[in-house]
């Protein structure tokens, strides 16, 4: 690497000759602007100006391009993102961010080379921006204003995407590109575009690893302030690596046979000097909490949704799942002791004393709180209907449902929100779950069921909110849709069987003709209180048949294969499908 105190060496295993170095300028090494020359090209000299168009510094004058001319304007979004999101994100360390933007805007007039710019520092700063702009838009604003911050926004995204990709050809890696590759990730997750945050995440795992983060600081004798910080960026890689994976059903990027880690101690290093770093002593986690607190506890939920990700996407490929559903309950009863694990202040039921003092608290425990019941969901919505005579499956059910309930409770309790709470809320897990649908898929399966009325409204309620926010995009209108149309099946289905209409009937019935229309719907009641659901066995014996009954056609939307919300034909079919087999145990 180029010009930066960090990783040395050219193999993945280079770690190992590493730790004598890390602290070291970098010796000099050929420049990467000559990367896609010929050794004969490379020393005849360039025929083409220093600002071709055609030449490499072409990639250099467009970025510069993409930054506002007044650094007034830079100033300010900056600004917002230091106050309202990176204490909660953990994003960057100001000070020293502060000295390489100063530096930037100190630079001469003209000497915009490699020398003097930093691509790697660059792609952190266009990230920021990005969120800056939605931070600057007042709420409520005009179509107009939105359009602008959101086009603003995405500009500065794609940005900071294109540095990213573009740096290590002419730097190598940094500590700033993995932080920008986990802030860009945190981006699309708050866009809900998993797929494409698969895709960076991955190459952010790719960046630490090539600056040997993946074997801990310690096992290299680093500084302890090195170390901490080092534990900070991997910690919150892992989570977001295997949580994604989780979610799409795709393949992880960090394989913990090649890694040697450590947990986190729980000290704020970013305050101290090496000299400091060396000598503190970690806080009690249970009273003390600090910034590195949610990643302690987060990195602990992580190592157990990296089991629940191997059984079901790798041990479930080669074994019945019925005989690996001991191995579910093992992994059910880790989640629990995860949770009695956790302190006061993050616990399930919370205590709420010190939230005023830290301000992060609030957004750490929803970030807990919502990976737990994502991993739980996931964990157990595979044997949501899976057939059992002796009704086996019971636990999944309850726990499926449980969960599912507590997580829509937390996407219902953002009401009116500032753009601030609003980003805080949507980079966190529940962007990966679908509690909603899951519980929309319920109430289809058992439409007659003593919760299901209390679903129903539920999901009404979160339908209106999600159909009146005016920042939801083509992704969470998808989620709206088929949540709607399993309300419409369900309630369809109740007045087939003649059952009495209550209020939630009338307003959905109101809504079911623009949903078929294929249009989201728009209006709706407003939200009610959560009330808790009896077991799900007791709809089962109230529709008149047992789990056994279900066929085997549903169960696949629920275990390897969670399809694109977009993919609405599927979607309906789907739920069609359920619908007329619980009509046909009605009947």
């Amino acid at each position: 690497m180029r010009d930066a105190p960090s990783y040395h060496g050219n193999s993945y295993f280079g770690h190992h000759s590493a730790a004598a170095f890390i602290g070291d300028t970098s010796p000099d090494l050929s420049s990467g602007i000559h990367i896609g020359y010929s050794h004969r090209t490379h020393l005849g000299g360039s025929t083409q100006p220093f600002r071709s168009e055609r030449g490499p510094y072409a990639q250099l004058w467009e970025l510069l391009g993409s930054l506002p001319r007044r650094k007034a304007v830079v100033d300010k979004l900056l600004r917002l993102f230091l106050l309202q999101l990176n204490d909660t994100f953990d994003a960057i360390h100001e000070e020293t961010f502060m000295r390489h933007y100063e530096e930037f805007w100190d630079r001469k007039a003209g000497c915009d080379d490699l020398a003097n710019l930093n691509l790697r520092w660059l792609s952190v700063l266009f990230i920021i921006l990005a969120f800056g702009e939605l931070l600057d838009c007042p709420q409520p604003c005009s179509v107009e204003a939105q359009r602008d911050c959101e086009d603003s926004s995405l500009h500065f995204y794609w940005s900071a995407r294109k540095s990213l990709v573009i740096a290590p050809s002419f730097y190598g890696e940094s500590p700033d590109l993995t932080r920008a590759g986990i802030l860009i990730t945190r981006y699309l997750i708050y866009t809900k575009r998993i797929s494409e945050s698969w895709l960076t995440g991955s190459f952010a795992v790719r960046m630490a690893q090539a600056q040997g983060m993946h074997v801990d600081g310690e096992h290299l004798r680093l500084p302890k302030k090195v170390i901490e910080t080092r534990r900070r960026l991997w910690s919150q890689l892992y989570f977001l690596d295997i949580s994604i994976a989780l979610a799409l059903g795709r393949p992880n990027s960090i394989n913990e046979k090649h890694c040697v880690s450590r947990e986190l101690d729980n000290i704020w290093v970013d305050d101290l000097s090496n000299e400091e770093a060396a000598v503190a002593r970690p806080l009690d986690p249970q009273t003390c909490p600090t910034p590195t607190t949610l990643l302690i506890f987060q990195h602990r939920l992580a190592r157990i949704i990296a089991q629940i990700y191997d059984m079901q996407f790798v041990a479930s490929a080669t074994s019945d799942p019925s005989a690996a559903y001991d191995a579910v309950l093992r992994l059910e009863d880790d989640l629990q002791r995860w949770a009695g694990s956790l302190p006061s202040y993050f616990s399930l039921v919370p205590n709420h004393c010190l939230d005023q003092q830290y301000a992060y608290l609030r957004w750490h425990r929803q970030y807990l709180h919502s990976a737990f019941h994502f991993a739980r969901m996931t964990l157990h919505r595979a044997f949501l209907f899976r057939p059992s005579i002796t009704n086996r499956f019971q636990t999944s059910r309850d726990a499926c449902i449980s969960s599912a309930c507590a997580d829509l409770k937390i996407k219902l309790s953002l009401h009116s929100p500032t753009m601030a709470d609003r980003v805080k809320a949507h980079v966190g897990a529940h962007q990966l779950s679908n509690s909603a649908l899951i519980l929309g898929i319920i109430t289809v399966q058992s439409p007659h069921g003593p919760q299901t009325d209390a679903i129903l409204s539920d999901l009404q309620s979160y339908c209106y909110q999600q159909s009146n926010d005016s920042w939801l995009n083509e992704y969470g209108l998808a989620e709206t849709r088929v949540v709607e149309l399993c309300i419409v099946r369900a309630m369809q289905a109740r007045q087939t069987a003649g059952l009495s209409q209550d209020a939630v009937l009338s307003s959905v019935s109101s809504r079911s003709a623009v949903l078929l229309r294929s249009d989201p719907a728009s209006t709706g009641t407003a939200t009610s209180t959560y009330e808790p659901f009896g077991p799900s066995h007791a709809a089962n014996k109230q529709m008149g048949h047992c789990p056994s009954q279900i066929s085997t056609d549903v169960q696949s939307w629920s275990f390897n294969d969670f399809p694109e919300l977009t993919d609405f034909t599927y979607w309906e079919g789907l739920i069609d499908n359920l619908s007329g087999l619980a009509s046909s145990h009605d009947g």
